[in-house]
């Protein structure tokens, strides 16, 4: 019986907490359950994009704006390459490396913050001075500088984006960590005689995780949009490969082309609205998380 304890605490754990998620998503509000559904979709279009669409991400199968139904659903691009196999493969790309990058600069910023928050002193101010020198000069222009001199490519976009988004996040990170620092327990800590990554992984983090995975969301979706805006710049993702900011640039003539070839929207509408439903899908969904985590009721 003693050797099975662990076991049934275990089980005990699990059930508890399949049971307090249930209910947790079950008071979710329609907004939340329409951004969940809609980041469901984004996801498993880019896991399986090469087995959901029906041409190659560069493939040309066509004529040069072949009208959308039938054979190409959403009919061609410029050169005869599937706009539907194209939107699919560009969830890969665009959604793929703006994870990478937000997940990047929140080591960067989030490890730095709460590293100052706890040492202080010439440290703090040292990079405190550098994140605002940084702050003082907005992300796109120093980005396209950068990009024009670091050269285009997709390791050089993570690692620029990633340390220009950083700045945010350490700002943030910072903050929320300065308010953990001074309380009773951490002081406590420091007494035992605990390592710096004890405090910071066992006292500081869990107690500003529900705020930077929040920030995480939105932070996402300000490098998003600056990737999509870097490529329909023509300094982003690089063609062939698929991206929504690309494309857009790439049918922005299409505004005016004559309606009988794209007799639903304009071609440069469907990746315009990818990028503007994800953003608001994850809005939606941090929105209602931080409601969730910051304590507050539902008014009635």
């Amino acid at each position: 019986m003693t050797a099975q304890a662990p076991d049934l605490r275990s089980v005990r754990a699990r059930r508890t907490l399949w049971e307090n998620t249930r209910r947790t998503l079950a008071s979710a509000p329609f907004s939340a359950w329409f951004g969940m559904i809609v980041i469901l979709i984004y996801v498993i279009a880019a896991i399986f994009a090469p087995w959901l669409a029906p041409y190659g991400e560069a493939e040309v199968v066509g004529k040069a704006y072949q009208p959308a139904g039938g054979e190409f659903f959403l009919g061609t691009d410029q050169i005869g390459r599937d706009l539907f196999s194209r939107l699919i493969y560009g969830a890969r790309n665009t959604i793929g490396i703006a994870f990478v990058t937000t997940l990047l600069s929140f080591a960067i910023g989030g490890t730095l913050g709460v590293l100052t928050a706890l040492k202080r002193g010439w440290l703090d101010q040292a990079i405190s001075r550098v994140v605002d020198a940084f702050l003082a000069i907005p992300v796109l222009i120093f980005a396209l500088m950068l990009l024009a001199v670091a050269g285009k490519s997709i390791i050089n976009l993570v690692l620029i984006l990633a340390l220009l988004d950083s700045t945010r996040v350490f700002r943030l990170a910072r903050a929320t960590a300065l308010n953990v620092v001074v309380m009773d327990y951490v002081e406590a800590a420091k007494l035992r005689g605990e390592k710096m990554g004890w405090i910071i992984f066992k006292e500081v983090l869990p107690n500003i995780l529900p705020v930077l995975i929040t920030e995480f969301g939105l932070r996402f979706c300000f490098v998003f949009l600056t990737i999509a805006a870097l490529s329909f710049l023509g300094v982003g993702i690089q063609p062939p490969t698929a991206d929504w900011g690309s494309m857009v640039a790439e049918s922005k003539t299409l505004i005016t082309f004559p309606v009988r070839t794209f007799p639903w929207i304009p071609a440069p509408f469907y990746p315009a609205m990818a990028i503007a439903l994800l953003t608001v899908a994850i809005n939606f969904v941090v929105d209602w998380f931080l409601h969730k985590t910051s304590g507050l009721r539902d008014e009635k």
